[in-house]
């Protein structure tokens, strides 16, 4: 087994798989080894579709083998530490490897245990989650069993999220769903942010579903536990002098969006910032410390939205820059905070949020990307993910 690679990436999901296509694209030569303990990937983005109940889970799932570069050395392992002063990555089996340069693509953290109880509960009493690959689907159930004069509780954690839309987007089509079926649920938003977006643009037009679905709104409020038995979720309020105040709403269905970090191998690294997060520059994600390491996607510390958008942004900018270090060139490659959020507005609408750095609209159509569209709506569940298993995995945008 080869121990040294001259480019070691962290991490096969999307953006670790799209990196390295698109650096064989540039120069077939490289010599490029992808560290991930997965057989299995997925397509995150349509979870929320499948909780909808109009999106096959079997079809956001492929072989990571099957997705794997040609022309990449693939270790299964897991990783245990970083030793960034010697080049060198250690693994849980004790194995060491080193490298020229490092790319981290290690991805974000779900902490479920964060909420007391919610382990021993999620996927059945009415408690679900799009943020699973087990519970999409009994999202799906939990529609299907809504009566008049259910409440339907949706969470968001105050944490940073991947996708920050996708705690909204089931919470629309539940909406939908219920003014279809004639159906008279409550349905309310808890979400320990302090605002429904952060762009007024885009804000405003959710606060228009918001108004037509009747869903209540509870802001500064985190979820902290679920009591089952007695179908009570606990949540802490942060009051704006700083005192906190707890609530507890009494649910039959629950959707729960965890708190989430960085992996704990990340945080207890040497190349985290104070809050966990790889500490790179914002433009050309470098690390701020180690030459010779990259960053991208939702591990990092960038200041964007932390969505497959976002990588697809990222990757080139980081491909050009490892290509010029590798030549001792100056990094001139920058990356603009792009992100995007298909805010799902219900059944065969959507409004496409697309942003930058300091909240800078950045839309792609001749049109206002504000208002719900069903051309959108077509956009994220039939042409995203063919272009995802078919473009961008294989470095081709």
């Amino acid at each position: 087994m080869t121990t040294h690679h001259q480019i070691l990436i962290i991490g096969g999901g999307n953006a670790g798989i799209s990196v390295a296509a698109q650096l064989l694209r540039a120069n077939k030569q490289l010599d490029i080894a992808i560290m991930e303990p997965g057989d299995k990937h997925y397509y995150m983005p349509a979870w929320t579709l499948v909780g909808g109940g109009v999106f096959d889970m079997n079809n956001t799932i492929r072989n990571e083998a099957d997705v794997m570069p040609k022309h990449t050395t693939w270790i299964k392992e897991f990783v245990a530490s970083f030793q960034p002063e010697q080049n060198q990555v250690t693994t849980r089996n004790g194995n060491t490897f080193t490298y020229d340069v490092l790319i981290v693509a290690a991805g974000i953290q779900m902490n479920w245990h964060l909420v007391k109880g919610l382990p021993e509960t999620l996927g059945k009493n009415g408690v679900t989650s799009n943020y699973h690959k087990d519970y999409a689907p009994y999202t799906w159930e939990c529609f299907q069993s809504l009566k008049d004069g259910d409440t339907a509780l949706f969470t968001a954690p105050s944490t940073p999220v991947r996708c920050g839309g996708a705690p909204q987007k089931i919470m629309y089509l539940a909406g939908d769903y219920c003014k279809k079926n004639k159906i008279n649920a409550h349905i309310e938003f808890t979400s320990g942010g302090g605002v429904i977006f952060g762009i007024k643009k885009y804000a405003d037009e959710l606060m228009k579903l918001v108004k037509d679905y009747k869903i209540a709104l509870s802001f500064k409020h985190d979820l902290i536990a679920i009591d089952a038995p007695n179908r009570v979720a606990p949540s802490n309020g942060t009051a704006p002098d700083g005192s906190t105040s707890p609530r507890h709403t009494q649910y039959p269905k629950l959707h729960v969006v965890p708190p989430q970090s960085a992996p704990e191998f990340i945080k207890a690294s040497p190349l985290a910032d104070a809050n966990g997060w790889v500490d790179v520059d914002k433009y050309t994600l470098q690390h701020t410390k180690f030459k010779n390491i990259f960053s991208l996607g939702d591990v990092t510390n960038t200041p964007n939205a932390k969505t497959g958008a976002a990588i697809r942004k990222q990757a080139p900018v980081l491909v050009k820059n490892l290509l010029s270090f590798l030549k001792s060139q100056p990094l001139a490659a920058q990356y603009s905070g792009y992100g995007s959020c298909p805010l799902v507005a219900g059944y065969g609408k959507l409004i496409l949020a697309e942003f930058g750095y300091d909240n800078k609209v950045m839309e792609t159509f001749p049109f206002d990307q504000s208002k719900p569209r069903w051309t959108m709506y077509f956009l994220k569940k039939y042409i995203l993910p063919w272009l995802y298993w078919h473009k961008i995995l294989k470095g081709q945008m």
